[in-house]
């Protein structure tokens, strides 16, 4: 595996950071996790603009254009040899003093993974998977701000240690006012009469590339498609439940906290809407190899 590390392709082996980065140590950063289909890196743009936003508001500079950062991510897939892949890409705050003050980091790290994730087995695409919901709240908008991407995840490990101690893949986080916020790492939809629903950024989540483009997907066929706020009552009567996300796609969900959500099976919206996704995965995002081959 060979891994950009901050101006240099190196083997992973080579590949580490300082103990010093306030990133390690204090979560001081932003991340993408973006998916490779079919030899093109899928919605590669909208990663970039989500991943400069973040460092905006961090008022952390990142040390090349988008223009560079997206020759950086597809030189990294060419140089493994990958059409089809998981890409992670981080900025770090630099390497700077035990403190927590930024402006001791002169420069930031960048470095870019490319590998392959499994992140459900095929079975619960197929089938529908349960989850629960956690005690666990999302953060709040005014502590940590949930639209940035950002290093730190451990309001999202809490959770989703809550679900492994049920026994569970995942789990639905609330907001601090009681509504439905989003998974430990996917976004959230429930379909009510007929209606494609979904929180909205005021809820305190991550807005997801992939809740975005299954947005646009449903709007297209027709679907009529709302950002509002639900509770679990919603979750729990809802016809479908599918949960979205870069690693996850878009995957049903058949039980919640014990409930069996519609008929107990994946539903047709899900369905199409999962059909009509793999093939925009198939056409979107700049080609890896522009000749044609690896």
């Amino acid at each position: 595996m060979i891994i950009y590390l901050n101006g240099e392709f190196v083997p992973k082996e080579r590949a580490v950071v300082s103990v010093f980065d306030h990133g390690l140590l204090y979560g001081d950063g932003v991340f993408e996790g973006i998916r490779a289909y079919h030899g093109r890196v899928f919605k590669l743009g909208e990663h970039l603009d989500r991943l400069y936003e973040g460092a905006r508001v961090l008022c952390l500079e990142i040390p090349v254009s988008k223009e560079e950062m997206q020759e950086i991510v597809l030189e990294t897939l060419r140089r493994n040899n990958l059409s089809d892949a998981y890409i992670r890409l981080v900025v770090t705050r630099g390497p700077g003093d035990l403190g927590l003050d930024p402006r001791k980091c002169p420069k930031a790290f960048l470095f870019c993974i490319a590998a392959t994730i499994v992140l459900y087995p095929d079975e619960m695409y197929q089938k529908g998977m349960s989850i629960i919901s956690v005690s666990t709240r999302r953060n709040i908008p005014t502590a940590c701000i949930p639209r940035v991407k950002s290093l730190n995840y451990l309001n999202n490990i809490y959770a989703k240690m809550e679900a492994s101690l049920a026994g569970m893949p995942e789990a639905i986080m609330l907001n601090n006012e009681g509504y439905v916020a989003e998974a430990t790492g996917d976004n959230i939809f429930i379909v009510k009469n007929g209606v494609l629903i979904t929180p909205p950024s005021s809820a305190g989540i991550l807005e997801g590339i992939t809740r975005n483009s299954v947005m646009d997907i449903a709007r297209e066929k027709g679907i009529a498609v709302a950002e509002e706020l639900f509770t679990m009552f919603d979750v729990y009567t809802a016809e479908e439940v599918f949960l979205t996300g870069t690693a996850a796609e878009v995957i049903p969900c058949i039980n919640v906290d014990g409930r069996i959500i519609g008929s107990g099976m994946p539903g047709e919206m899900t369905r199409k809407l999962i059909t009509a996704f793999k093939e925009l995965t198939k056409v979107d995002g700049p080609l890896i190899y522009p000749s044609g081959g690896e």
